[in-house]
């Protein structure tokens, strides 16, 4: 399954970097800045592969105003979870959160190596603040991969809320291993969000090694 995710995430990644905050239309978002993303990565391919550390950081700091945080955190954790949580905690777990995602997803970008990608034409609305925008991936022995981000309108920003990746949901990979850690943890919120990042890179590892 990593392989999978793996292959699709770094399209996440790729996408997400270069998101207008301006862009009205989720479908126009994606498809404007596909080419730019990639012109991108070929000029600091390099630069990424020498400092990850710096690499990271980067992702992080781009990502952070393209991603709904705070949807995600609180879908990950559930309704059970989160309506416990302080407000310092689900700072906490966002923050955590973004960082795992950096992560253990981070080094996918630099495996990109000119597949072809296509953005399918029609974002399929799901309401007037929520909409699917689907593309597909072809790798290089011509396996397609098809990707669906649901896009969500948070105050007039189109923002991303979860990826679905050749039939795997990241939003429910991530949720269940939230709820593993609680339960694994004594239901210590404290503990599993301080520990979030290990959990994930622990998650990683097993799954590279299986």
């Amino acid at each position: 399954m990593l392989a999978i995710l793996r292959r699709g995430l770094f399209v996440t990644l790729l996408m997400l970097t270069g998101i207008s905050v301006a862009a009205t239309d989720p479908q126009q978002v994606v498809e404007q800045t596909t080419s730019k993303l990639l012109a991108d990565l070929k000029a600091n391919k390099e630069k990424y592969r020498t400092d990850p550390a710096a690499f990271y950081n980067a992702m992080d700091a781009i990502l952070g105003s393209v991603v709904d945080a705070d949807g995600i955190s609180k879908s990950v954790m559930t309704v059970r979870y989160s309506r416990r949580a302080t407000p310092e905690q689900m700072q906490r777990f966002q923050e955590n959160f973004k960082r795992s995602l950096m992560q253990f997803y981070g080094n996918a970008l630099l495996e990109y190596d000119n597949q072809n990608i296509r953005v399918l034409p029609n974002a399929i609305a799901q309401g007037a603040n929520r909409s699917e925008v689907r593309m597909e991936v072809t790798d290089h022995k011509g396996v397609i991969y098809p990707v669906s981000y649901t896009m969500v309108n948070v105050d007039g920003q189109w923002m991303m809320r979860n990826v679905i990746i050749n039939g795997i949901n990241l939003g429910k990979l991530f949720r269940d291993q939230f709820t593993e850690a609680m339960q694994r943890n004594a239901q210590d919120l404290d503990r599993v969000i301080d520990n979030w990042v290990e959990t994930v890179a622990k998650t990683r590892t097993a799954q590279e090694d299986a």
